[in-house]
């Protein structure tokens, strides 16, 4: 006959099993099981040679560090939790702003065109898209005519003003037009309204243009 850590009088090795894992089931020990541990082990002790005191005073610190320690775990979740309700409240409350990705970088892959958006605030009367390298030389120049206020779809084919194609790489995409009232502005790619917030997997998203992107990568967000 044997006692477990529970206090249970048990006749074999798998009555013990049975026991632990109805009692303990997830199969790890918590502060309450090592004070009952502690408490069996004075309830059992030798009289003859009783626990040191020291000994008991160390393992009594142990379980005020494991219950601290657990305590700090759950803090921790339920800031986390906090923080992701927070981000995703913050989500909402930017619909309809302005959004700045921080780059008006564009790809273009070899043997295809590329395909980017660029939001005008106003309405537009003409204008034009340039495509640019890395040093802000234009490469190429895209003429656009009257163009309505909101998200403009634009496909480039690579090639530069004189209809030469140009190599696979990062190129950049801005735009300056003219205003109904005559004057000029600029717009350029990276720059969108934020037209709706979705969450998935504990993560918030933000649809500009016709993508979504983390909402987290936004570089600055601004009055619509």
């Amino acid at each position: 006959m044997a006692i477990d850590a529970y206090g249970n009088t048990v006749t074999s090795s798998t009555t013990t099993t049975a026991s632990s894992s109805t009692t303990n089931p997830n199969g790890t020990l918590g502060k309450d099981d090592f004070l009952k541990l502690l408490l069996l082990e004075l309830k059992y002790q030798d009289p003859t040679s009783p626990m040191d005191s020291e000994k008991i005073l160390t393992q009594t610190s142990q379980l005020a560090t494991l219950e601290s320690s657990e305590n700090t775990n759950k803090a921790l979740e339920a800031l986390a939790a906090s923080l992701t309700s927070s981000m995703q409240y913050s989500g909402i409350s930017a619909i309809g702003k302005i959004a700045d990705t921080g780059s008006n970088a564009i790809v273009l892959e070899e043997g295809s065109t590329s395909d980017f958006q660029i939001y005008f605030p106003n309405d537009a009367t003409s204008g034009n898209v340039n495509i640019m390298d890395v040093n802000g030389n234009i490469l190429k120049t895209m003429p656009i005519g009257a163009t309505n206020a909101g998200v403009a779809q634009y496909s480039w084919d690579g090639t530069n003003n004189n209809n030469v194609p140009l190599d696979a790489g990062i190129y950049y995409a801005e735009s300056t037009y003219t205003k109904t009232d005559g004057t000029t502005a600029t717009s350029r790619v990276g720059l969108y309204p934020i037209e709706s917030i979705k969450f998935d997997s504990g993560k918030t998203y933000a649809k500009l243009g016709s993508s979504y992107v983390d909402f987290s990568t936004i570089k600055e967000i601004t009055g619509g």
